[in-house]
């Protein structure tokens, strides 16, 4: 018999939405420990979801459980962007490509560039900027290949949190996602995932050049 996967009780949920939203949006920093009971108080719940919640976010890769420390969101250094992006750029042009040899729908995308070109914070414009990326591969006909891409996806919106508060290029990178996605609408897969690749690739390495420097981005110099 298939097991089916427990769902996530709805107070977890809640909470896991909601420490995943402000470490996405940067309001929880890198480093920053994540104490229990001050959770607890901040969503109106007891420990327990809170406990679930950081459980399951230490499994997405955003905090990091430590025995001796508690819980703390995750650094992010140059190696752990480059692994992440990494997988990006093996993964996400090809989905590209296959959602436009499908001739798949890309009003969701189109939508997201439009939420991030309104947007009136840098929450609002990670939020699309995430939505943008995944309304591209979902489509691409493979769902485990869209699951793959999902499971980076919070490490990859931690690391562009982090980049973008050190250094913001939301009007860069805003002209590449429109080039991308005319280059798709036009059915020019090869170009729309090149265009793709070449975008992804230059954000980490903007970000994280190579300097030899380990230090976590975020961490106190």
């Amino acid at each position: 018999m298939t097991s089916v996967p427990t769902p996530i009780p709805s107070r977890t949920q809640f909470v896991l939405e909601g420490i995943k939203h402000r470490i996405l949006t940067g309001q929880l920093t890198p480093g920053q420990a994540l104490v229990e009971t001050e959770l607890a108080a901040q969503f109106g719940v007891s420990k327990t979801p809170v406990r679930e919640a950081l459980k399951t976010l230490a499994g997405t890769g955003l905090v990091v459980m430590n025995q001796y420390k508690g819980v703390t969101v995750r650094m992010v250094d140059a190696d752990m962007a480059r692994e992440v992006y990494d997988v990006r750029l093996l993964l996400e042009p090809e989905a590209l490509r296959r959602s436009v040899h499908r001739g798949a729908s890309l009003d969701a995308a189109r939508e997201a560039l439009t939420r991030a070109d309104a947007a009136t914070d840098t929450a609002e414009r990670s939020l699309a900027n995430r939505e943008f990326h995944r309304a591209i591969y979902v489509p691409c006909g493979n769902p485990l290949l869209g699951r793959m891409l999902d499971e980076v996806r919070d490490q990859a919106a931690l690391v562009s949190a982090v980049a973008w508060a050190a250094d913001p290029s939301w009007e860069r990178e805003a002209a590449e996602h429109r080039e991308i996605l005319r280059l798709a609408l036009e059915g020019d897969a090869d170009g729309a995932a090149g265009a793709l690749h070449a975008h992804i690739a230059s954000f980490v390495q903007r970000a994280f050049p190579e300097s030899g420097d380990a230090k976590g981005v975020g961490e106190q110099a």
